[in-house]
């Protein structure tokens, strides 16, 4: 039983090898779509009882094919008439005996998109065929395993048919030229069940001179190589044999060095020289050799290692190692840096001078943006005392107009602060030093106007309290607006002169009125952060406002909703 399913299989073998052009396929096969298209598997059953089945692999699963209108299963032959795009898979023919696979064979089957624009599909070439000058050249037709019923072969060279080539089924060329480059397309008409399905192939012939196949190393014959003590190094030496559809040449490739061959790498020596590795590349032959350095000593620096190549001839290419050494910069990388140095030296120097021009603007920004509130939680009822000269009434009316108004209109109104003003929210008939130490206690920050006619026992107890509490105590911070310059004040104290610039504020009239102005913004910056309050708390706070101020007297308790 052994015995006979061995002939049976050395049987198929052989009718794939040897049965002619019928069964001469390669896999992958590309075939254009809409055409027809034909395997085969050996012609007909070895023994009795086995038959020919085909299948498809399906999702991982193999299917038996079963014939129809399009696919014809006829003995040895999977015809398609014609093939379509789904049509794409793996294909086996196995000889099969009931449940039982004796030898199958297995191809891809790649269906290609025809562009329809052009009379050959790019992706359908036969690629790397190549041709040299004053040889000869043959083209063959299609194989359609199905010559009986051709009734029509075309051919093309560049789409353009060639009238006294139709019929035959080769095309020959008995001496090349570089005008016979392009590509030659054969269209083979079938006829089958009344209709005519085409088979197409296209070959792409590149025609070179005499001199372009002969075998010779690539590259440059002095190679220098860095490196290092201990390091693995691999040196290449590749040669040129000829193109694909020529004998293959006979030669010799091998390393040598001081005169000797380099051993193959059999045994652990240091260095060695692989066994050679033939390739093909665009339709043309090479092989390679590589030496090998397991680990490069010292005594390999500075050799010369010598590629050999002799094919009616000699060549060699020479290969030193050099040690390794931290280069200088190069120019262009050196000037390069510096540029970038330069700039981005002249972009940070930008941004901080930008900063500390806009340090007031980008601080509010990020107040505004993260909605910071430095008011929560410290037990304080004001955010700022306003100290100012109350008692010269009408001779200061403008410096009353703006410690009255102007500034609790904008803190208030505008910005959501509550001061605390000694004549609004003072009540009267109570002991007034002690009132003016508890309001100062309770607020945040100590805002004096300092004006001409700033000076008066009590407008100076609220200094010289307000004062000890910010230098002294560190209890309470002090803005100073400079309503006047401050170099009429030669009554004030000295230690007002200990104030950093960002406590002290300029008020210069009709400039410093609007809300955008420098002023309202270095005095919020002086201000505690606290979020700017809503339109509709506006409103409520003006209201408020009305009820419980009338010339400045108190009526009622200021509505705390909107803080």
């Amino acid at each position: 039983m052994c015995s006979e399913n061995l002939a049976v299989l050395l049987t198929l073998i052989f009718c794939f090898i040897s049965s002619g052009n019928l069964c001469k396929r390669y896999s992958p096969i590309n075939v254009l779509e809409e055409e027809y298209f034909s395997f085969c598997c050996p012609k007909k059953p070895q023994h009795e009882g086995q038959v020919i089945h085909w299948y498809k692999e399906k999702k991982g699963e193999e299917m038996l094919i079963h014939g129809d209108s399009r696919i014809d299963l006829n003995g040895s032959n999977l015809r398609f008439w014609p093939i379509l795009l789904n049509d794409t898979g793996i294909y086996q023919c196995c000889l099969k005996n009931g449940t039982w696979k004796r030898s199958c064979k297995e191809w891809s089957l790649n269906v290609i998109k025809r562009n329809k624009n052009n009379c050959f599909t790019e992706e359908h070439l036969l690629t790397g065929r190549d041709g040299i000058i004053g040889t000869g050249y043959s083209f063959t037709c299609s194989d359609t395993n199905d010559s009986t019923n051709v009734i029509n072969i075309t051919w093309y060279k560049d789409c353009i048919e060639s009238i006294n080539k139709r019929g035959e089924e080769e095309w020959q060329i008995d001496q090349l030229t570089e005008k016979d480059g392009g590509k030659y397309t054969c269209v083979k008409t079938i006829l089958h069940a009344g209709k005519k399905y085409n088979s197409t192939s296209t070959t792409n012939l590149n025609v070179k001179g005499i001199e372009e196949n002969v075998p010779k190393l690539i590259g440059s014959a002095y190679n220098v190589f860095k490196t290092e003590i201990g390091k693995e190094e691999i040196l290449n030496c590749t040669a040129f044999l000829g193109y694909s559809n020529f004998v293959e040449v006979q030669y010799d490739l091998y390393w040598i060095v001081h005169d000797d061959i380099i051993e193959k790498c059999q045994n652990n020596n240091s260095l060695c020289q692989k066994e050679e590795c033939k390739y093909n590349e665009n339709g043309k032959k090479y092989v390679m050799r590589q030496l090998w350095f397991k680990r490069v000593k010292e005594e390999n620096i500075n050799c010369s290692y010598k590629c050999i190549f002799s094919e009616n001839g000699f060549e060699q290419q020479t290969f030193i190692l050099q040690k390794e050494c931290n280069p200088d910069l190069p120019v262009h990388a050196f000037t390069a840096g510096m540029i970038m140095a330069i700039i981005f030296s002249f972009i940070a120097v930008m941004m901080v001078i930008l900063c500390v021009i806009f340090k007031i603007e980008l601080i509010l920004l990020f107040r505004d943006i993260t909605g910071k509130d430095e008011t929560l939680g410290d037990g304080k009822l004001y955010d700022a005392f306003v100290s100012y000269l109350k008692d010269c009434t009408p001779i200061c009316g403008e410096e009353r107009k703006f410690a009255l108004e102007i500034l609790p209109k904008t803190l208030e109104d505008h910005f959501g602060y509550k001061l605390c003003i000694f004549e609004r929210d003072i009540s009267p008939g109570g002991a007034i030093i002690d009132d003016i130490q508890s309001s100062i206690d309770r607020s945040r920050r100590l805002i004096i106007i300092l004006s001409q006619n700033y000076v008066s026992d009590q407008v100076m107890f609220e200094l010289e309290v307000g004062l000890h509490k910010a230098l002294v105590e560190r209890k309470i911070k002090v803005i100073l607006i400079e309503y006047m310059p401050k170099n009429y004040f030669d009554f004030l104290p000295k230690s007002l002169e200990l104030l950093s610039s960002s406590q002290v504020v300029k008020w210069k009239e009709e400039k410093s009125l609007p809300l955008k102005s420098k002023f309202w913004k270095k005095l919020r910056y002086a201000m505690p952060a606290k979020p700017t309050i809503s339109a509709a708390c506006q409103g409520v706070m003006l209201q408020d406002k009305r009820k419980r101020t009338s010339t400045f007297g108190i009526t009622s308790e200021p509505s705390l909703a909107c803080y």
